[in-house]
């Protein structure tokens, strides 16, 4: 396969003072891929899959969406917001007559939180093998794919990706994954979180931009979805939109967090409940595994709680296509704190998560 990456590609880390000592730190074993050119590697060697490029980030780089299966047609009429309007969905997306499910997997919004871009990287070997890059079979993930449609976004943000010069958070510092992810303020203190979040967007703020951010300085998970949004941000809703989308899976690192999936605010009861019951069936695959992982079981929805409940990509996505929409954390495996993941278990996390989406349609 032809490459379609543009010759500028290939400069992107030259852009960037490298240390390549902090890499050195902490070694990555073989499966564990997350840098650009291992994105454009495996890109090329498809065969059961389709790529394209999708779109550019603000920095001109290339965002690449992989297809598996046949997009359908739903007889579409209306959009989302209008169909509801009308209390027939079917006018947006008529899926009555046993469509295949639409499963839409993004990584890496953020560009330090490389997890999602080694899960998504390991799912495609998957996908195209039977085996992730360990040599461990998924036999239900390989054999199962032609059941639905699936769109997978390895990379969304490769602006903050190209900035952020270790390939693994593993083993990293505290300081490391903050300076790299977050960046630095003017005086040079960390951006800390949730303080990156305090001004947005953040790049005339800091000394340093981390990989957060996108090359304007804008934190996509919480664009301004009603006006001029960012590049990234419209072609990640864009492709929901169009794809009709029945489960968008948004993939993060949560420092050394329990894996766990966020509770999405400003959506309806039945998307709600089927959140609820994936994040019980996660829980339930994890635990047979011996993997932690953590159930927001409270009653309460985000947007009835106490403090304000932000309206981020998650559910501006459900609101254009009508699925569930969530956000799943995982832990990091950095150098501090009672709970540090290795690759392995950071990879079986995921590889789990993405085996009980396509049993979530089975049951």
């Amino acid at each position: 396969m032809r490459s379609l990456l543009p010759s500028s590609f290939y400069l992107i880390f030259q852009e960037y003072e490298v240390p390549f000592s902090l890499t050195e730190q902490t070694g990555r074993p073989g499966f564990w891929r997350t840098t650009l050119d291992e994105l454009e590697q495996q890109i090329n060697t498809l065969k059961k899959g389709k790529a394209t490029i999708a779109g550019s980030s603000a920095g001109g780089r290339p965002i690449y969406q992989v297809m598996y299966g046949e997009k359908e047609d739903f007889h579409r009429q209306a959009n989302y917001s209008s169909a509801c309007g009308a209390r027939n969905s079917n006018y947006y997306a008529d899926k009555s007559k046993g469509a295949k499910p639409v499963l839409y997997i993004i990584g890496d919004v953020h560009g330090g939180e490389l997890e999602g871009i080694a899960g998504v990287l390991n799912l495609i070997r998957v996908l195209e093998t039977g085996e992730d890059y360990r040599g461990q079979r998924w036999d239900a993930l390989y054999t199962k794919q032609e059941r639905f449609r699936i769109i997978l976004i390895p990379c969304a943000n490769p602006d903050g990706r190209a900035r952020v010069p270790v390939d693994t958070m593993v083993g990293q510092s505290y300081e490391i994954f903050r300076r790299y992810v977050q960046g630095t303020w003017k005086e040079g203190t960390l951006c800390d979180w949730p303080g990156c979040k305090s001004v947005h967007p953040i790049k005339e703020h800091v000394e340093r931009l981390g990989g957060y951010f996108n090359d304007d300085g804008v934190n996509i998970v919480h664009d301004r979805f009603y006006d001029p949004m960012a590049e990234e941000t419209k072609l990640l809703l864009r492709i929901a939109e169009l794809e009709a989308a029945d489960f968008c899976l948004h993939l993060h690192g949560g420092d050394n967090c329990i894996n766990h999936i966020l509770n999405t605010a400003y959506v309806n009861r039945t998307v709600r409940e089927g959140q609820n019951r994936f994040n019980r069936m996660v829980q339930a695959a994890c635990e047979l595994r011996g993997l932690e992982y953590y159930v927001n079981d409270t009653e309460i929805r985000p947007e009835d709680g106490d403090r304000p409940a932000a309206f981020c990509i998650d559910s501006a996505m459900h609101h254009v296509c009508g699925g569930i929409s969530c956000t799943y954390e995982t832990n990091m495996g950095l150098d501090y704190s009672r709970l540090r993941c290795t690759h392995d278990e950071i990879l079986e996390h995921h590889l789990l998560l993405f085996e009980t989406l396509f049993r979530f349609y089975d049951e």
